[in-house]
């Protein structure tokens, strides 16, 4: 028989009582939706996107890689865009409790949407990392509507499929968070006015190894309700008050609902956004589509390396004939100067 019921209660009793929920999540709450997480060594998106002409894996997410070459970036995002995946029920969870006045805030370093689309308000919501929720041209800041990205990013024969700003003609990207580019200062504004007042803290699908995101949770109150839902343990969850759970996330929220009483509605929910989105994907179909666009775009660059190291060539040989090439006129006038030369002397 599960422990979960047993551990979970406890913690469903808080929730009866009136207390409000705040959410720390990692890609772990979103592979069921299909997407896959970022550092699993062999299905992880860093190992596929090993297999791109990459610096390293992470220089996909590097601004200044960006803009040298965006096409990586968008190989990837062609695959993980809104609107390709449902959100779980764990996401659901996150949408209950905001309806029943008992979340306080969610905390996220998916950059998936899946709480926007589950439908959470933007007022609970603090993309720690950014999301695609919305874009911006990286030099003149101009924002592009997701449905002109979304075209923009469609038509490869323009760009390589790489949205430009109609005003500057640089580069756009969602607003991701980039390893060179600073964190939203939403995040440590909401963080100093929430740190104090957490009272139930579930943490989930987190290897909380990314920080400031990972030292939110770990830094919470005595008093505060921490529970970890993970595959595996990680951080400090040692307090008294600590609940581990070494299970699957919509498996948990699963179980909260039952002792919540809340079953019929979080089946709804689920119910009600796969009729709506009739969403096929899953994480093999994308794996297998985000290795067919980087096969391509190796191809690609394969391509281009060529076509650069011909013209290279072609440029050396060129340089090397002018060298040695000498003018017909030149020539002609340094003979006859010999010969009249010739002449003096004689």
């Amino acid at each position: 028989m599960s422990d979960i019921p047993k551990l979970l209660q406890p913690i469903a009793e808080e929730i009866k009582k009136g207390k409000k929920v705040t959410f720390f999540n990692g890609a772990g709450i979103s592979t069921k939706a299909g997407i896959p997480d970022f550092r699993s060594p062999k299905t992880g998106l860093y190992a596929n996107l090993a297999k791109l002409n990459l610096p390293y894996a992470e220089a996909v997410f590097d601004i200044d890689y960006f803009r040298e070459s965006p096409e990586a970036f968008y190989t990837l995002a062609d695959e993980l865009y809104p609107g390709k995946f449902a959100p779980t029920k764990y996401h659901h969870l996150i949408r209950l409790l905001q309806d029943k006045n008992q979340l306080r805030r969610v905390y996220t370093q998916n950059i998936d949407t899946l709480e926007r689309i589950a439908g959470v308000r933007d007022e609970f919501i603090i993309e720690a990392h950014g999301s695609f929720a919305k874009n911006h041209c990286i030099d003149c800041s101009e924002e592009m509507s997701t449905e002109r990205v979304k075209e923009l990013m469609s038509n490869k024969e323009k760009n390589n499929g790489v949205p430009i700003c109609e005003s500057c003609k640089g580069y756009v990207k969602p607003d991701i968070v980039f390893f060179g580019e600073g964190l939203p200062e939403k995040l440590f504004e909401t963080w100093s006015e929430d740190e104090k007042e957490i009272e139930i803290a579930l943490v989930g699908g987190t290897s909380l190894t990314v920080y400031p995101f990972a030292s939110f949770p770990l830094e919470l109150h005595k008093d505060c309700t921490r529970v970890l839902i993970n595959r595996e343990r990680v951080g400090n969850f040692t307090r008294k008050k600590d609940t581990v759970l070494l299970h699957d996330c919509d498996e948990i929220a699963t179980e909260l609902c039952e002792l919540l009483g809340w079953a019929s509605e979080l089946e709804a929910l689920v119910k009600a956004e796969l009729n709506e989105s009739n969403v096929e994907e899953n994480e093999e179909t994308v794996l297998e589509g985000l290795e067919e666009a980087i096969s391509k775009l190796a191809i690609k660059e394969k391509e281009g390396s060529k076509e650069e190291s011909e013209k290279e060539i072609t440029k050396e040989t060129n340089s090397k004939d002018d060298s040695t090439k000498v003018d017909v006129k030149d020539v002609s006038s340094k003979e006859i100067v010999s010969k009249d030369d010739e002449k003096d002397n004689v």
